[in-house]
Order: C-alpha cells, then sequence, then structure tokens
C-alpha cells in the first residue's frame, strides 16, 4: 500500500513539475511579440517535456503530455508559416525589407565568424516607369514576379534576393567573391535576355542594371548597401543594363 501511495505521490509530483514548466514557457511567451523568440520558446519547451516524458513519475499522464506536445508542434509549424508570410514581399515571393534585415544579420554573423566573403547586390530594372506607364502597374507587377522567378532559379539555395523597395532588389551572395558575383548576375541577365516575360502575347524587353560590393569585415548593413547603391548609381549613367563592382 506504502508503495502504491508512493508511485501516486509521484506521478502528481512529476505532473505538478510539468504544469510549472509549461506555465514558466507561456509566462515567457506572453512577454513576447517576437515570432522567432516564440519558436524559439516552444522548441525548448519541446525538448524538455519530451524528456520529461521518460521519467517514471510522468508515465501516468504520458498520453497526456504526448497529445500537448502535438499540439505544440502543429503550433511552431504555424508559426514557421506566419513568419515566413511576416518576411516576404506578397507580389514577387522574395524577401521583404524585414526579412532582408534577418538575412542579413544571419548572413554578416557567418561571415565575420568564418572570414569569409559575402557580396551584396543591388540591382535596379532598366525604364521601368516607362513600361509601368506604356503597359499599365499589372504588367509591371507581372515584370517584378519574373524577374524574382528567374533569379531564383539562378541563385543558390544559400543565396538571399529581397525586394528593397519598388523596383529595387538585394541579393546576398555568401561566400562568394567579387568576380564569381559578376558572373552570377551575368547569368541572371542572359537568362531574361533569353526568357522574356509574355504579357497579352507580347515580349516584354526586361533589363537591369547593378551594383556590387563585397562586405568588409564588420561592416554594418546601411553601409555596404550604401556602396552597392553607388556602384548601381554609375550602372545606370553609364548606359543602363550593366552591373559595376564598388
Amino acid at each position: 500500500m506504502n508503495k502504491d501511495n508512493n508511485n501516486t505521490q509521484n506521478t502528481q509530483s512529476g505532473i505538478s513539475d510539468y504544469r510549472q514548466q509549461i506555465e514558466s514557457y507561456a509566462r515567457k511567451i506572453r512577454s513576447t511579440t517576437d515570432i522567432t523568440e516564440i519558436i524559439n520558446i516552444l522548441d525548448v519547451a519541446l525538448r524538455e517535456t519530451k524528456g520529461l516524458e521518460t521519467n517514471q513519475e510522468i508515465q501516468a499522464a504520458q498520453a497526456q503530455v504526448q497529445q500537448a506536445e502535438h499540439k505544440i508542434e502543429v503550433l511552431i509549424s504555424d508559426l514557421e508559416d506566419l513568419r515566413k508570410l511576416a518576411h516576404a514581399d506578397q507580389l514577387t515571393g522574395a524577401l521583404n525589407r524585414r526579412g532582408l534585415d534577418d538575412a542579413f544579420a544571419r548572413e554578416s554573423a557567418r561571415a565575420d565568424r568564418n572570414r569569409s566573403y559575402l557580396c551584396v547586390t543591388m540591382i535596379d530594372l532598366d525604364n521601368f516607369k516607362e513600361l509601368n506607364d506604356t503597359q499599365g502597374h499589372q504588367a509591371g507587377d507581372a515584370i517584378l514576379a519574373h524577374l524574382v522567378s528567374l533569379a531564383k532559379k539562378v541563385l543558390r539555395p544559400s543565396d538571399t534576393i529581397a525586394r528593397f523597395g519598388g523596383e529595387e532588389f538585394v541579393l546576398l551572395l555568401p561566400d562568394t567573391s567579387l568576380h564569381s558575383a559578376m558572373s552570377v548576375m551575368c547569368r541572371l541577365q542572359q537568362n531574361l535576355a533569353s526568357t522574356p516575360l509574355i504579357y497579352n502575347g507580347h515580349p516584354l524587353p526586361i533589363t537591369f542594371s547593378g551594383g556590387l560590393a563585397v562586405r568588409k569585415q564588420n561592416e554594418p548593413q546601411s553601409t555596404v548597401i550604401e556602396r552597392a547603391d553607388k556602384a548601381l548609381y554609375n550602372a545606370k549613367h553609364a548606359g543602363k543594363n550593366r552591373v559595376l563592382p564598388a
């Protein structure tokens, strides 16, 4: 009888510990509105509650624990989807400015840690206003989406394309030298030339100008983008449809 009582007490104690841990994670989640932080808290909660499941004192509540774990996993998946939406440009599928900030923070930290290259490219579609005025805004939207679609085919999974504003885009190319980045931009220009956007039965000519800057060690985002933007300005004034280094 005493053994049964001890087991019951252990089980109740284990469940109490489990609930206390869950409540502590709930308090942390309630104190933040950052989706990434919430996902990190849930990941920790999932790992630690899985550890509790193997303890003898929690076995009696195993079904309840597994159900809670499943709900956490579904919530993490839903939050990941929400985070992607919050960081995406809805028109083109590229990252938005917020997504670019996060991607740059991640890649620049890795570049500093590994002392590796991080090439930043700013591109701007040539004569976009004229195309918008003559073909209409729907054609302009289609052009932007077409550019991003082709860029994603040229870029590696580790590369990033983000819509910076209007018809301007920023590309992050990790572990890529200036020479290699120029080759990537040439391939993208060739793909645009060989795969024109067909709109209302007619091909629309699309070209872009670009500026390339290799990030320096510990260089902030604003500075390297400013250097790439100056190179883009020079490319525009040199005749467009070209990419120049900073």
